[in-house]
């Protein structure tokens, strides 16, 4: 199969769908792969690594859709890709349809086949989706801690204290990837730390592993509310594969809050879970509403790209391979994670969540 990595296009996108490892890999087994010229330099990688490894560098991105038979990403296509995309080409990275209207219905004028990371899934674990949710849910405590700065309009806070002077209180809604990871680092800088969930099978194990300074919290309306009031930087980690985020987090909660505390929306890419954020970039990742600071930027990981691309590729690789040397077809009959992952196939939605998202029809696809 001819397997081809674009540079990603989004603002402040860092990363590449490819690493040199990750070319060799599909070399060896006898794929071709085409890299756009430059498409690493935003995670430290020379056209001279790719080269090596076998890739064929094309100047532009139009020659590298135009050419392979499947695209590896990182971000969803964007307005300016969407005509690039051909009839039947498979296409390899994260998606978020239920979030993007305008995406969705190209994908399907397109008839493009989408494997979409967010949702392959093995057992009750989200394989591609894990390796950002570690870099996110760490990098969310040090955005949390950078806004609070008096500098950046934040409360002029410092998250770990000092001796004599209480550190900040941190709320961590969800307990899943992103929350553990997130309340990992906020305990290690000493803040009082709550994760807030409805699973108690994983509020048991949350208490388990994490230190004293978190304590993990059965999540209802009033509970929220209560943490939300005592909050300084509040973490949006709620996750529902493939489908919106619940708004958890209401307006009307903003005005019950410390006036500069921190609204950290991980959940973002999937609609976000408090009910005032709208998706932000890096180059302007914050917006005040109610006296209230929300970061939403739809791309954290891009900021460490490096890290993000190695730990994305480290579990991309596996699959791809399946994708690039079996085809779409007789990869998801094999293997039922990667079917979870397909969710438009030639002109249809194969998805439950995404064709709920929309009230759009479903194309049930048996193995």
């Amino acid at each position: 199969m001819k397997v081809g990595c674009p540079k990603e296009i989004k603002n402040n996108e860092f990363r590449v769908g490819l690493t040199p490892n990750a070319v060799r890999a599909y070399v060896k087994f006898g794929h071709s792969v085409f890299v756009e010229e430059g498409a690493g330099i935003g995670s430290a990688i020379a056209d001279d690594e790719y080269k090596a490894a076998g890739a064929v560098m094309l100047s532009s991105a139009e020659e590298i859709w135009d050419t392979v038979d499947m695209i590896v990403k990182v971000k969803e296509p964007l307005k300016t890709e969407y005509g690039r995309m051909k009839e039947n080409q498979i296409i390899y990275t994260y998606f978020h349809f239920a979030a993007n209207k305008s995406l969705l219905d190209a994908c399907i004028k397109q008839k493009i086949i989408s494997i979409a990371y967010e949702t392959v899934q093995e057992g009750k674990t989200l394989p591609l989706l894990k390796p950002m949710s570690e870099v996110a849910g760490r990098m969310s405590v040090l955005m949390g801690g950078f806004y609070s700065a008096r500098t950046q309009k934040g409360r002029g806070l410092l998250p770990m204290g000092v001796t004599g002077v209480a550190p900040a209180n941190i709320v961590i809604i969800g307990g899943g990837s992103v929350g553990t990871n997130a309340a990992r680092v906020a305990a290690g800088f000493g803040a009082n730390v709550t994760v807030l969930d409805i699973n108690l099978e994983r509020l048991e194990y949350l208490d388990e592993i994490l230190p004293a300074n978190v304590k993990s919290i059965y999540n209802d309306d009033v509970t929220l509310e209560n943490y939300l009031k005592e909050a300084d930087i509040v973490i949006g980690a709620v996750l529902v594969p493939g489908a919106k985020s619940p708004k958890l987090v209401r307006h009307d909660h903003l005005k019950k809050m410390k006036k500069g505390a921190i609204l950290v929306d991980v959940a973002i890419d999937q609609g976000g879970c408090f009910e005032t954020s709208r998706p932000t970039s890096h180059d302007e990742p914050i917006f005040i509403v109610d006296d209230i600071i929300h970061y939403c930027v739809a791309n954290m990981p891009g900021a460490y790209a490096r890290t993000s691309t190695f730990a994305l590729n480290n579990a991309t690789i596996k699959y791809g391979l399946e994708l690039a040397s079996n085809g779409i077809e007789e990869a998801c009959r094999k293997n039922r994670a990667l079917f979870l992952g397909l969710n438009t196939y030639k002109g249809d939605i194969t998805y439950p969540g995404v064709a709920q998202a929309f009230d759009m029809p479903i194309k049930k696809i048996s193995l």
